[in-house]
């Protein structure tokens, strides 16, 4: 009896499951209580911080990595794409794209034997034919090599297959890696960071390709737009009450709701349990009082009076005692939230005016910007097309060499570059706490409107604490903003905000900038901030 019908379906029996995973690194669980299920047709977007393990949690998933509990099932053939990827020295294009597409060219030369063996006649070749027929059709192996080339010319990436491999960028090589990945076949694709290095035309092909791929998808992206389009369901790596991951239904709109209601819960009960505490350290205290003082009866009273009270505020003071010991609060401090101080405004003044400015080679000249409190401006345009050098003139770091950039006296400019300066074995906390001492001594800034790196919700005091080299790429970038927010500017200037900063502090930020009575400017490729920034003026370079 021929199997055709039962492998033909490959891909619809997909299935990919966890449970119970946990993974110990250095005596801390970087991963623990991960359950999660993905059959054909869901694609799983998993988000958190920075070092919450979501590239870790991948190699488990693709059974390179063994948990230290918990378990992995899998049904059908992964395809996985790491953000790194190290090469030879004399592989070349070909290599890569044989050994990616290796299941297919096995399931053709197990066709081609069957097909020698029917034609032989051999014993039980009909069955051998069919079953490799199956197989062969269930990958849609005749097409892999044409649906890889279109890959390629879709991702933008080199298609010669003689050209070595490590003569290649690091993102012309991903490119081709991903290129193989979509035309391979896979019934299961693990994706890490899918849309670095690609342009618009490779962002838009890569979307299309995930929401139709009839398999399972686990994609681990801090692109909000990519989440939104492809992800039915979110798993969510980050710090919950429980400390226990969440997966959200609905898409990244179910994910982005449930979070919050989630928070808003966490919180809540993070209030309850301290308010109660609290209450019953009150409680002790005015047991403590009565005891030193209260228990003394009116004068003319007798001695029998005193002793026959004074034993029972000892009790009280006891049993007050006890119940604040009794008392824990088991739910744990709740995640900062960022909050925005109040910027600088200064209604009717020009703060900024650009006139034809531009740099030779960097910036074409600009014909004129103008910035008072509260305008909006998101800079567009493709790469080297000179946004970061237009937010650095706006800024006053770079002088144009022609046209004219003017600032009004005494404006406070915040710019946000794309990377952090060299990191210093200096603590966060010295650091932001000199930028501000400076602005103070000089006049620029007021006392009263100092700022402390705590309540601006970027930093938490263990990170404060570190030597800034010992942060991450995003805890570093949070300094960064925290200090520029530090000197209450008037103009805050924003260049590619969301590098390396979490979903949630973007959202949150997002929504500051919409209210603070500063002029923003704002320079991004990214897509769902351009989609949340629709209604602002646009300017495209």
């Amino acid at each position: 009896m021929s199997s055709v019908t039962t492998v033909v379906s490959t891909r619809a029996r997909a299935h990919l499951t966890a449970s119970g995973v946990r993974i110990v690194r250095g005596g801390h669980a970087v991963l623990q209580g991960v359950d999660l299920t993905v059959s054909a047709g869901d694609r799983l977007g998993v988000v958190g911080e920075n070092g919450r393990g979501k590239t870790t949690l991948l190699q488990i998933l693709a059974g390179r990595l063994v948990p230290d509990a918990g378990e992995v099932r899998r049904t059908g053939g992964i395809g996985i794409a790491d953000q790194e990827m190290p090469v030879g020295d004399d592989r070349t294009v070909g290599d890569l794209i044989d050994v990616e597409l290796s299941d297919v060219r096995a399931a053709l030369a197990g066709f081609d034997g069957a097909a020698a063996a029917l034609a032989e006649q051999r014993a039980g070749a009909e069955d051998q034919y069919a079953d490799a027929l199956a197989v062969a059709e269930a990958l849609d192996a005749w097409d892999a090599d044409r649906r890889v080339d279109v890959a390629l010319a879709a991702l933008g990436a080199v298609d010669d297959r003689s050209r070595v491999l490590s003569t290649l960028s690091v993102g012309q090589r991903y490119r081709i890696r991903l290129a193989c990945l979509l035309g391979a076949g896979h019934e299961l694709l693990l994706l890490d960071e899918p849309t670095n290095h690609l342009d618009a035309g490779g962002l838009a092909y890569l979307t299309a390709q995930l929401q139709a791929h009839p398999g399972g998808v686990v994609l681990v992206s801090h692109d909000r737009a990519l989440l939104s389009d492809v992800a039915t369901a979110i798993l969510d790596l980050d710090p919950t009450s429980d400390d226990l991951p969440r997966t959200y239904g609905g898409g990244y709109r179910g994910y982005r709701d449930g979070r919050a209601a989630e928070r808003e819960r966490w919180e809540d009960e993070y209030r309850t349990q301290v308010a109660e505490r609290q209450q019953l350290a009150n409680d002790l205290s005015t047991a403590q009082n009565r005891l030193s003082t209260g228990w003394r009866p009116p004068k003319g009273t007798g001695k029998h009076a005193r002793a026959t009270r004074a034993p029972a505020l000892v009790r009280a003071v006891h049993r007050r005692q006890e119940d604040l010991d009794a008392h824990v609060i088991a739910v744990p401090r709740p995640p900062m939230r960022f909050r925005m101080p109040e910027l600088g405004s200064r209604p009717g003044a020009t703060l900024v005016q650009v006139t034809d400015a531009g740099v030779p080679g960097r910036l074409e000249p600009v014909g004129s910007v103008l910035l008072q409190s509260g305008d909006r401006l998101v800079v567009t345009g493709p790469n080297g097309a000179g946004k970061s050098t237009l937010l650095s003139l706006l800024a006053g770091r770079l002088p144009p060499a022609t046209g004219v950039v003017q600032h009004g006296p005494n404006v406070r400019i915040g710019l946000l570059s794309q990377e952090s300066p060299e990191a210093s074995a200096r603590r966060a906390y010295e650091v932001y706490d000199a930028a501000v001492g400076r602005l103070v001594s000089t006049g620029k800034l007021a006392e009263s409107e100092q700022v402390s790196l705590s309540e601006l919700g970027l930093l938490g005091s263990r990170e404060a604490s570190r030597p800034i080299g010992e942060l991450s790429i995003g805890q570093q970038r949070r300094l960064d903003l925290a200090m520029l927010l530090a000197a209450r500017p008037h103009v805050v200037l924003l260049d590619e905000p969301t590098n390396h900063l979490s979903i949630a502090l973007v959202d949150e930020l997002t929504e500051a900038l919409r209210i603070t009575p500063a002029a923003v400017v704002i320079a991004t490729h990214d897509r769902q901030l351009l989609r949340d920034l629709k209604d602002w003026p646009e300017l495209r370079l």
